[in-house]
């Protein structure tokens, strides 16, 4: 029995493992997050890099890639507009790297330098406990770090315009009450 157990997990490992290296993550249960859930705390997860103190009150972009994702590199200049427009607004971007090799991630963020934050989930923890259903996902998450919107995958403007719509709706001053 242990043996087939074992068996069964290094199976869900290497099936996770081939999607991460073919650019295709395979869809985790459907039941994991969605909009108006509270997303994960990401300092219960072990993240190389160094993580922003407090983020509660800010809104957030946390966006999942990886360095052989196509579309990643097409939002990453999206998401340093964005971040440079909005930083001073509030708005705080978390990129969580899905690389296997932190000389991977290096690489692709020298060629593509941005001011945003930056980690990397090495353990595979992260992308683990959220929906990942292409690359690159991301989750738009409100002050209170409830999320607001799920982005499977980068569709260019189509993507940047739901990001300025959903972000400027966020951030835009609460009306004073009467």
């Amino acid at each position: 029995m242990l043996i087939s157990l074992a068996k069964g997990r290094l199976g869900a490992l290497a099936a996770l493992a081939l999607g991460l290296e073919f650019g295709a993550l395979p869809t985790l249960a459907a039941d994991k997050l969605k909009p108006g859930d509270s997303f994960p705390d990401l300092a219960q997860y072990q993240l190389e890099g160094p993580l922003p103190e407090p983020w509660k009150g800010k809104v957030v972009l946390v966006d999942f890639w990886a360095s052989w994702c196509g579309p990643c590199k097409a939002s990453f200049p999206v998401m340093e507009e964005l971040f440079k427009q909005y930083g001073k607004d509030g708005l705080l971007i978390i990129a969580v790297n899905l690389d296997d090799k932190r000389e991977k991630m290096d690489a692709f963020l020298k060629d593509h330098p941005v001011s945003f934050l930056t980690v990397r989930d090495a353990a595979k923890k992260l992308v683990g406990a959220v929906n990942i259903k292409s690359m690159p996902s991301s989750f738009v998450l409100d002050r209170d770090g409830r999320i607001v919107a799920v982005h499977n995958g980068f569709r260019g403007d189509e993507t940047k315009k739901e990001y300025v719509q959903q972000l400027e709706a966020l951030l835009k001053p609460k009306a004073a009450k009467d």
